[in-house]
C-alpha cells in the first residue's frame, strides 16, 4: 500500500489490507476474508478483539463521562492506580497515552533523581538493540541505529551496554560516575525477542541498589500477562524502582502508565509533568476492566500454559528446517530467527495463510497472539506458520542453488 497517493504522511510501510471487524483472535477484511491475528496489534489486544466486557464498559462510560481535566479528581484513575500498584509492587502511578510517553516520564524521573543527588551531567544506562519509543528522548534511549538516522544530533545523557551482559555494565559503571539510572526491557521485543536471563536482572537490581541508581524496567510490550506473569521482571523475583506500561493495559484504547516506588514515587510535584488526556475516565475505566478480566480469568497463567504449547508446536513443526536459526519464547512472546532477511514473509503470510505476523530486526519472525487463545487456535497458528516457513525456506534454497549455478 502506498500512502503517497493519499492525504496521510508516508510514515508506515502498510500492507494492502483494510480490516473492518474483529472477534477474539480473528479479523475480517473489507472483502469478508477471515484471518488469524498472531500479533495482536503488536501486543495490544491481549484479550482479543471486541471483548464483550470491554465493549460494554466503553459504551456505558461514553454515555456518562469521557474526559475531564487532571485539575480535578478522577475516580477511575484512583481505582486503576491502586489496582496497578497492587499487582506490580509499586506505590504511585502517572497516567499518559502511550508507551513512549510512559518512558518519557521515567526519563524525567531519572533527571529529577539526578537533581536530588546533585549530578550535573546525568547519564542513563540503556542497552544495545533496545526500543523505547520514537520521541526525541526515547529515540536517543533506543539502541537501534536505523531509527536514529535523520534525527541527529541525538539527545545526550545516554550510555549503551550490550544486552544481558552484566560484566559490560559493571565496566561502564567503573568508568562513569554520572550514571543515575538503568533502563532495560525484560524482553527485547523489537530487538528480536531476546530474553533477559534471571541472573542478569537480579544483578542489575543489586548494582542499582549499591550505586543509588534507579532500576527502570520497560514493560510496555511484556506487561499484562504477555510473558506468563503480570510483568516480565516478576520472573526474576526483583522489584524495580520504576516500570513503564501501555499496550495491553487498554486492549486497543490508548493508555500508558509509569509506576514508581520508594524515593522515585515522590520525585514529581505539581508542574513537573502532565498530560491533557492521560488518565481520563474512559481510559482508566477500560484499564480497570482489563485488570478485572485478567484477574478473574487467570489470564497470565493461561498465557504461560499456551506459551508452552505454542513453543512445543513450533519446535515440532519447524524441526529440521534449515532456514530456522533459533526459536526464542517467553510466554506468548515468540521470535523465530531466520538465516536471512525475511520481511517479505509478512505479505506472504497474509496472502497464502491468512495469518498476521510481524518481522523485526530484519530476520526474526515475531509472534504475539492474544493471551485468550484456545489450544485449538494455538495449534492452528503454529500449523499455518510452520507451513509458511517451510515453503519459504525451500523456495529460498532453490533460488540460492540457481544463483550458485
Amino acid at each position: 500500500m502506498d500512502d503517497q497517493g493519499s492525504h496521510l504522511m508516508h510514515a508506515y510501510a502498510r500492507q494492502s489490507v483494510y480490516f473492518s471487524r474483529g472477534q477474539g483472535i480473528r479479523l475480517w477484511d473489507t472483502h469478508g476474508r477471515e484471518y488469524l491475528d498472531a500479533i495482536s496489534g503488536v501486543a495490544v489486544t491481549n484479550l482479543g478483539h471486541s471483548h464483550p466486557e470491554i465493549t460494554a464498559a466503553i459504551a456505558d462510560q461514553a454515555g456518562r463521562l469521557m474526559h475531564t481535566s487532571n485539575m480535578f479528581g478522577i475516580e477511575w484513575q484512583d481505582s486503576l492506580g491502586s489496582r496497578l500498584c497492587a499487582i506490580s509492587g509499586m506505590r504511585r502511578a502517572f497516567f499518559c497515552n502511550s508507551g513512549a510517553e510512559a518512558n518519557e516520564t521515567a526519563l524525567k524521573l531519572a533527571r529529577l533523581h539526578a537533581t536530588r543527588r546533585k549530578v550535573a551531567q546525568p547519564v542513563v544506562l540503556v542497552m544495545e538493540n533496545s526500543f523505547h519509543g520514537r520521541t526525541l528522548a526515547t529515540l536517543a534511549a533506543t539502541g537501534n541505529p536505523s531509527v536514529h538516522r535523520g534525527f541527529e544530533p541525538l539527545m545526550p545523557g545516554f550510555m549503551r551496554a550490550p544486552y544481558a551482559d552484566i560484566d559490560a555494565v559493571m565496566e561502564l559503571a567503573s568508568q562513569c560516575s554520572n550514571i543515575v539510572a538503568v533502563l532495560v526491557e525484560s524482553v527485547q521485543g523489537e530487538g528480536g525477542v531476546r530474553i533477559a536471563p534471571i541472573a542478569y536482572m537480579q544483578a542489575l537490581r543489586d548494582l542499582c541498589t549499591a550505586n543509588d541508581w534507579l532500576f527502570m524496567v520497560d514493560e510496555v510490550q511484556t506487561g499484562f500477562g504477555r510473558t506468563g506473569a503480570w510483568f516480565g521482571y516478576q520472573h526474576a523475583g526483583v522489584l524495580p524502582d520504576v516500570i513503564t506500561l501501555a499496550k495491553g493495559l487498554g486492549n486497543g484504547f490508548p493508555i500508558g502508565a509509569c509506576l514508581a516506588r520508594g524515593a522515585a514515587a515522590d520525585l514529581f510535584s505539581p508542574g513537573h509533568h502532565g498530560s491533557t488526556f492521560g488518565g481520563n475516565p474512559m481510559a482508566c475505566r477500560i484499564g480497570c476492566t482489563v485488570v478485572d478480566v485478567m484477574e478473574r480469568d487467570r489470564v497470565p497463567q493461561h498465557a504461560k500454559a499456551m506459551g508452552q504449547r505454542f513453543e512445543g508446536a513450533l519446535r515440532q513443526g519447524l524441526g529440521g528446517c534449515d532456514g530456522v536459526v533459533a526459536i526464542r519464547a517467553f510466554g506468548l512472546m515468540v521470535g523465530i530467527e531466520m538465516n536471512r532477511p525475511c520481511g517479505e514473509l509478512v505479505a506472504y503470510a497474509l496472502e497464502h495463510e491468512a495469518l498476521l505476523i510481524s518481522v523485526t530486526r530484519g530476520q526474526t519472525i515475531r509472534l504475539l497472539p492474544a493471551l485468550i487463545c484456545t489450544e485449538e487456535e494455538i495449534d492452528e497458528i503454529a500449523a499455518r506458520l510452520s507451513r509458511l516457513v517451510w515453503q519459504w525456506s525451500r523456495r529460498c534454497a532453490k533460488l540460492g542453488m540457481r544463483e550458485t549455478a
